[in-house]
């Protein structure tokens, strides 16, 4: 990041941002009385008890789900190191920092964080920018790259700060960026401690500046950052063979994903066979590229032979029903992922404020059972897996994405007396899956990150909201005056 851009940034966080110092940890918790601190005052939180959860709900070992009653969880220094019955673990007092009580009230339940494989974070600065109900897929984009190349360091930093935010409100730890900038989302990442897998276009709509080489630069200092860095291209034809032949040997070298939109519109699925004579995914296997290191977004219009080759080279694939139904670009075949054996390929994604009205996973896996329901009943299960271990398997993501041990501490606090949750079938608790993905689970009560409370009974510990909701209002008026509108 260059020394103002970090200023910018840093301007922007010191007035949205809660102090981090952990000495104030106990005081940020006054009167939530499940969390019982014990040790000395100030101590990092590193060996945490979640007991007794409600129901824990995870996906196993065989990638199976499963709801197991009255669990609980230790933590130690951000990973899983037990799940066991609350009434038959013991874990010594001396090796607690923080209880974290959630048998009380009616009870818990935790979920891994949800992992959201499509985002364009900055652009939370745009909500209410567009009238959807009007032009196409084609206009639209056109019209948001002249709004984001008004777009300055600090606002693509507050609207990353503002999309993060909201995401993890609703269960969400982990987020693909796909977008023109870098840094200002390293920042936000950074500051709201969410997990993100940063991937910077080197070819891009928004930011015809980008070059391969730019992209290159980052990739060099991959290890040093608080994100994971990625590479994009807006659309494959975009791109010339040259820029594709270099990004082709970054991935390789690098060992990073390569993610684009896909097949989005038949528009341009056209411009690539002019382009390049075949279709997207054809191409991508002509050019060396495809590999499991490629994730392909929306997918609307593939042919049967593309699928195939998804299967065969396992590339991951975003759908996004809702952006898909409100940009009329057409209705993901589904019914050919199952058929053709490359489901278990497909995870879920928001895409941006721009094209779906809340930033949460569960009524976009909602949205996808209703979507195919006339062809084919995507199952809860299958859905929840969508959203958790099959979406962190496709990213590469290790251990996450699952409550087991090993794995990374990403959990989401659900209240089981919630509307979202009752009434369900007791001889039958996969049916709160069934009812969490249905009817909603509400906004999390708590949620952790790599064994740290982000949220804690619904208040963000590091992001004052309510300072950064006015400065989100008064750089998205300021944006406006700058087009004339």
């Amino acid at each position: 990041m260059s020394k103002q851009k970090k200023d910018i940034s840093q301007a922007a966080a010191a007035e949205v941002l809660h102090d981090s110092d952990f000495a104030d940890y106990d005081s940020k918790r006054k009167n939530r009385s499940r969390y019982m601190s014990l040790g000395s005052e100030g101590r990092r939180r590193q060996r945490v008890l979640i007991h007794g959860a409600a129901f824990v709900i995870t996906v196993d070992d065989k990638e199976k789900l499963q709801l197991w009653p009255d669990h609980s969880v230790y933590i130690v220094n951000g990973k899983i190191k037990e799940v066991f019955p609350a009434d038959k673990g013991r874990i010594p007092v001396s090796d607690i920092d923080l209880i974290y009580d959630a048998s009380k009230r009616g009870g818990i339940i935790i979920s891994p964080g949800f992992v959201n494989a499509h985002s364009h974070p900055p652009m939370y600065l745009l909500r209410s920018s567009m009238m959807l109900d009007k032009g196409n897929v084609v206009e639209q984009v056109a019209k948001m790259a002249r709004l984001e190349g008004k777009m300055t360091d600090e606002d693509f930093f507050l609207g990353a700060l503002g999309d993060f935010t909201e995401e993890q409100k609703n269960g969400i730890t982990t987020t693909l960026s796909h977008y023109g900038v870098f840094d200002p989302v390293e920042e936000a990442a950074k500051a709201s401690q969410q997990n993100v897998i940063n991937a910077i276009s080197a070819v891009s709509n928004s930011h015809p500046e980008n070059t391969p080489a730019l992209v290159e630069k980052i990739l060099r200092r991959k290890n040093s950052y608080f994100t994971k860095p990625a590479i994009a291209v807006h659309y494959l034809h975009k791109a010339s063979p040259a820029q594709l032949a270099k990004i082709k040997q970054l991935v390789k070298k690098h060992r990073v994903l390569f993610t684009m939109h896909a097949a989005e519109s038949e528009e341009w699925v056209q411009e690539n066979v002019e382009k390049f004579g075949e279709r997207t995914v054809e191409t991508l296997e002509r050019l060396g590229l495809a590999s499991s290191q490629v994730l392909l977004s929306h997918c609307v219009h593939l042919s049967g032979r593309e699928i195939d080759l998804i299967k065969k080279y396992k590339i991951g694939v975003v759908h996004l029903p809702t952006s898909n139904k409100l940009h009329k670009s057409g209705e993901f075949d589904f019914v050919e992922f199952v058929k053709r054996g490359a489901a278990d390929q497909v995870c879920l994604g928001t895409d941006s404020v721009i094209s779906k009205n809340s930033l949460d996973l569960l009524s976009e896996a909602l949205q996808t059972r209703i979507t195919h329901l006339h062809k084919h009943r995507v199952l809860y299960e299958d859905l929840f897996r969508m959203v958790t271990s099959q979406a962190a398997k496709i990213l590469k993501l290790g251990k996450v994405g699952k409550i087991l041990p090993g794995y990374q501490a990403d959990i989401a606090f659900w209240k089981l007396k919630d509307r979202g949750f009752l009434p369900y079938n007791e001889k039958e608790p996969l049916s709160l899956v069934g009812n969490m993905i249905t009817h909603g689970g509400r906004n999390i009560r708590d949620l952790m990150i790599k064994g740290e409370f982000i949220i804690s009974n619904r208040v963000h510990n590091l992001v004052n909201e309510s300072a950064l909701l006015v400065k989100l209002q008064e750089a998205h008026m300021a944006l406006r005056k700058r087009i004339g509108k």
